[in-house]
């Protein structure tokens, strides 16, 4: 029997697997396409996933550089230019990744790790029995596993035969037109790269901008062909029935700007896409008895601010080491549940800061009042500070014990120095295994007990004035600095009784 089947083998379920297979179950992924699709949707990562990435070695294989993350000095909320250099602790990064290379990254490492991948095969069905899961491909295959995971995106079909809800609304208001562009060199400005649009000044490159009439946004990225997007807001709504070509987004392009910028086709395969509406859900529940679902499976919202990735792929990361310890026996009760608990608010809060943005980016006098309010908000560096918490998710704080300040939250980037020099905290949770880090040597023989599932790391602790830290797989902090006692309680509360 299968320990656990992934549906899906986007970014989500491709993470999972890698997560689980690093926790000893090696799963099964199976994609309905028989092979990659290609077809560009997410441009890059944005926020605290970008250092989960660094923390599992995944970071130098998308770059090509050894050297760790940096915080983004810049980005954009609802249209507004945020300026991060005023803050004392930057916590925004971004990584420029088409989302093709990232699958294809973890891909190849998932198959490193000995996850079984299989293309070209279609669940069609499913069955729950009480100590497992039967599945049925399009082929007639049926196929037996201990736990399946829906990572087949926001139609997911693994969702839909478990019988879960995704309650929430959709609405046809706005249209969206993208498309790989190029366009004449007298049409970039040749100091910032933004877009030259007569009679109107320039667009900055890698932002929203909104005018009255709608959304632009021009993204020249270096070394692969620009995209440019609009989003309108029309009176009447239109049919999307015909194919979406480049007059359509000139044209929009000057509606948006009062300008005609002249587009080209990009040199060679390119993006045509036009999407009308959107949809803002969440599941019912993300597990119902042994399926469970993750990523745009369990969560749908507005692309904007490029949330997406970093809330499925830190799902995909909370999920893996408890999914892989109840497979594996020495899951404490309840482990699996804290799952939902703990992801479901983080999905509330990108729906509720997708919907913010998605007001301050609307059409009308009303809103262009509104926008000059919340511009001189933005001067107030307390509040550029928290919406960069909020849009790099370095404000999720799971429930832990309110008397230890670091518990619950994203481990600080410690600089562990021992007997073999400094080590990063992101070198140590490669493996993700559950770590305790020890500046004193007084917690290793409390932990002893659990030396099959917790590494012990001695050293003096730099970047953070804990004098130690029990650090989850998902490089969350799960106990700091406490007494023999409580360390004794968490090892429990997480990693199950020592064997």
């Amino acid at each position: 029997m299968i320990d656990v089947l992934i549906v899906g083998a986007g970014p989500n379920g491709l993470m999972l697997a890698c997560e689980l297979a690093l926790a000893g179950v090696h799963p099964v992924v199976l994609e309905r396409h028989a092979a990659p699709t290609g077809e560009p949707r997410a441009n890059g990562l944005v926020g605290q996933v970008v250092r989960l990435l660094d923390r599992r070695g995944l970071h130098a294989r998308l770059t090509g550089e050894s050297t760790p993350p940096a915080p983004q000095p810049a980005f954009t909320f609802g249209a507004f230019p945020l300026d991060l250099t005023v803050l004392a602790e930057n916590p925004h990064y971004v990584l420029g990744v088409p989302q093709a290379q990232l699958e294809a990254t973890l891909a190849a490492r998932a198959v490193e790790l000995g996850v079984d991948l299989r293309r070209g095969h279609e669940v069609v069905d499913l069955r729950q029995r009480p100590d497992a899961v039967e599945v049925r491909l399009a082929d007639g295959t049926r196929l037996t596993s201990r736990f399946l995971v829906g990572a087949d995106g926001g139609r997911s079909v693994v969702r839909r035969l478990a019988g879960i809800d995704f309650p929430g609304v959709t609405n046809d208001l706005s249209i969206s037109r993208t498309a790989t562009v190029t366009v004449p060199a007298s049409s970039v400005d040749p100091e910032t790269g933004g877009l030259r649009a007569p009679g109107y000044g320039v667009v900055p490159p890698f932002q929203h901008t909104r005018t009255p009439r709608g959304l632009i946004a021009w993204a020249p990225f270096p070394g692969r062909p620009a995209i440019l997007s609009t989003t309108e807001w029309p009176d009447a709504p239109t049919s999307d029935e015909t194919p979406m070509n480049l007059a359509e987004l000139r044209a929009s392009v000057a509606r948006v700007l009062g300008a005609d910028i002249p587009l080209g086709p990009p040199d060679g395969p390119g993006l045509l896409r036009r999407l009308t509406g959107g949809n803002t859900r969440i599941a019912d529940r993300y597990r119902d008895g042994r399926v469970l679902l993750v990523g745009d499976a369990a969560h749908v919202h507005s692309a904007i601010g490029g949330p997406g990735l970093n809330l499925g792929l830190q799902d995909a990361a909370n999920l893996g080491w408890k999914l892989a310890a109840t497979a594996r026996g020495w899951a404490p009760k309840g482990l699996l549940d804290t799952y939902e608990t703990e992801r479901r608010p983080v999905a509330e809060r990108v729906v509720m800061s997708t919907q913010a943005q998605a007001a301050l980016i609307g059409p009308g006098d009303e809103i262009t009042g509104l926008r000059e309010l919340f511009a001189e908000l933005l001067r107030i560096p307390q509040v550029t500070g928290h919406i960069a918490a909020l849009m790099s998710g370095v404000d999720v704080h799971y429930p832990a014990d309110p008397a230890d300040p670091l518990a619950g939250r994203n481990a600080p980037d410690v600089v562990v120095h021992g007997d073999h020099g400094p080590i990063r905290l992101a070198e140590l949770t490669r493996a993700a295994r559950p770590l305790l880090l020890d500046s004193t040597g007084a917690y290793a023989e409390v932990t002893a007990p659990w030396r099959d599932r917790v590494d012990v790391v001695t050293g003096q602790l730099e970047g953070t004035t804990a004098t130690a830290l029990l650090v989850r797989p998902d490089c969350f902090v799960a106990w700091s600095s406490g007494d023999a006692g409580t360390l004794r309680a968490s090892l429990t509360r997480h990693f199950g009784r020592p064997r």
